[in-house]
């Protein structure tokens, strides 16, 4: 019942359109009885009395009905499916607009093929459902009344006989309710699996066919597949058992009705268009029952969707604004990480009583073997975490008590993994400033060292650059999100492998972009390419979760530490590839 309520939350902004589809399904249900109700003066007044005026009103009469019905059931669907429609369509933005809101965690727990299935197969579900639901529910409830009201009407004794047995007509939706619900989820869940599959299967699919890895995949999606074919045929069972059940039972009203009905016409107790009337009027009742049934089911698959999309909505996020976040005005000092300690999901510390103050407009590299904690102590500085103890401040201002939007407008991100988006260069480079005109949008390109290879494409700034930026080569693409970051202007500036995968051209060009990019910036810098890092004012060094040095290039390589360790076995490799 609960997630029937919060589905019905949806419907309340559309009572008109909902209450003019109930005015339609008024008169088509009514209009429907009056059918049944018109049998007995069609064989009693015209065949067996043989009443002419009544032979030529009754035709018409049943060419107004169903012309007022075809009105009547036009104007119900149109106002249901848009019912329908803007439910679904309120809900999937709902949902969007929640997930953008959740933490970074929650998007490492859950694969994003599974996200997408929940957006447009599980709502797509509840559209489905909901729009006919509604429709049938309403539809044939108002139907089957105006039914049992002809019954009654006709013969009182007979309409008690048959509706006694009506109840067993509901019995399938009693019984396998749950188990259809049930069956609903696990094919929901397994319809997010192959999709997630399906998603890393089409985005690493040069992998796949380096490592002649088809045929695996193939098995794989065998299994995935044939798992939802058993849960599917499952479902079907139980489905299909509803049907020849609500039969069996119609059947048994129907012969008591019959034999009962039968003898009165025969004892003239009741006329036979009386008798028809009513006959036609009970098996009328059956297809709006058995039609609730298959409304059950659809509800019960509404409901199995509505249970994994609420839950998706109850999802809370782990990163969340105070009541009284404040609004951070500016970066004028530095920045200052105190004693933090940091796990993921409680297991064992990543980071472990970490000290560190950057000053405003310094250079700081942090470098350290694969796991040492390099990268996730650059991300707590955006709030992407939250530190597990100790807290990280901002000229005075704890992290946790400024709003996410005024920290996050200070920082800017170049990554290794670079981030675009399937639409034009100039929305990849403008992407989060709606207000840029055309000489900045040119002149952080020109600044990125872009605008040149820009310029040459067919399409200059409006070329679409694919999923991922896939038409641009890796150099093009890290130089669009450098021109990005030039673009925010923001004082504070992470860098994060941002050069590690890059050819000697390709990085010199980039390189030369970073440099200006750093210009009057306070600068994180992450890198593998110790190379790359010589002139930072200062050089972190980390290791197993602590910071276990701190110095300029040239004080690093005199203590003969970590660092130093570090560099003389890059450069010892460096050393023997290039005589390679």
């Amino acid at each position: 019942m609960h997630n029937y309520r919060r589905l019905l939350r949806y419907v309340k902004p559309l009572w008109l359109q909902l209450s003019l589809a109930i005015i339609f399904m008024i008169i088509f249900s009514l209009l429907t009885s009056a059918i049944a109700f018109l049998v007995k003066p069609a064989l009693d007044d015209i065949f067996l009395q043989q009443d002419a005026t009544m032979l030529k009103l009754l035709p018409l009469g049943l060419i107004l009905i169903f012309a007022v019905k075809g009105v009547s059931n036009y104007f119900q669907s149109y106002f249901i499916g848009f019912v329908g429609n803007r439910i679904v369509t309120d809900i999937r933005e709902e949902v969007f607009n929640h997930i953008q809101g959740l933490s970074l965690s929650f998007f490492n727990s859950i694969p994003s093929g599974a996200l997408t299935s929940r957006v447009i197969y599980d709502i797509g579900m509840i559209q489905r459902s909901v729009s006919s639901v509604i429709a049938g529910l309403l539809k044939e409830v108002i139907t089957a009344l105006g039914l049992i009201g002809v019954l009654f009407y006709r013969d009182w004794q007979l309409a008690i006989i048959a509706l006694v047995i009506l109840p067993l007509l509901f019995f399938p939706i009693i019984k396998y309710s749950r188990k259809l619900r049930r069956f609903s989820k696990k094919g929901q869940s397994q319809v997010a699996e192959i999709s997630s599959f399906l998603q890393e299967s089409f985005t690493g699919i040069r992998i796949i066919k380096a490592f002649l890895m088809e045929n695996f995949n193939r098995r794989e999606f065998f299994r995935v597949n044939e798992k939802l074919f058993t849960i599917r045929i499952k479902r079907l069972r139980v489905k299909s058992l509803t049907a020849p059940i609500s039969e069996t039972f119609g059947g048994i009203a129907a012969a008591a009705v019959i034999w009962y009905g039968g003898s009165q016409v025969i004892n003239g107790q009741s006329t036979p268009g009386n008798f028809f009337s009513f006959m036609t009027a009970l098996f009328m009742l059956y297809g709006p029952i058995r039609s609730l049934n298959r409304s059950n089911n659809q509800v019960q698959e509404a409901l199995a969707a509505g249970t994994r999309v609420f839950e998706l909505l109850d999802t809370e996020a782990e990163i969340k604004d105070l009541d009284d976040a404040v609004t951070l005005p500016g970066f004028n000092n530095s920045i200052h990480y105190e004693t933090v300690d940091f796990a993921y999901n409680q297991e064992e510390e990543i980071l472990k009583k970490v000290s560190l103050t950057i000053r405003k407009g310094e250079t700081v590299a942090i470098v350290g073997r694969s796991g040492s904690g390099k990268t996730t102590l650059v991300n707590l500085l955006p709030r992407f975490y939250d530190v597990t103890s100790g807290k990280i401040s901002i000229d005075d201002y704890d992290i946790r008590t400024i709003s996410q939007r005024s920290l996050r407008q200070q920082i800017a991100i170049v990554s290794q993994q670079t981030i675009l988006f399937n639409d034009t260069i100039r929305v990849n480079i403008s992407y989060g400033r709606s207000d840029v005109s055309d000489d900045d949008l040119f002149a952080a390109a020109k600044s990125a060292n872009a605008h040149n290879f820009i310029k040459n494409l067919p399409e200059g700034y409006n070329t679409i650059v694919g999923e991922n930026g896939i038409r641009l080569s890796g150099g093009q693409q890290q130089r669009l999100s450098i021109a990005r970051a030039l673009l925010k202007n923001s004082p504070i500036l992470i860098l994060d492998e941002a050069t590690s995968s890059l050819d000697t051209e390709s990085e010199r060009e980039v390189q030369e972009a970073i440099t200006r990019l750093m210009q009057d910036r306070t600068t994180l810098v992450i890198a593998h390419r110790l190379s790359t890092i010589t002139n930072a004012d200062r050089i972190v060094t980390m290791s197993n979760g602590h910071i276990v040095e701190i110095g300029t290039h040239a004080e690093l390589l005199l203590k003969d530490g970590e660092y130093a360790n570090l560099y003389k076995l890059q450069f010892s490799s460096e050393a023997v590839s290039q005589k390679a």
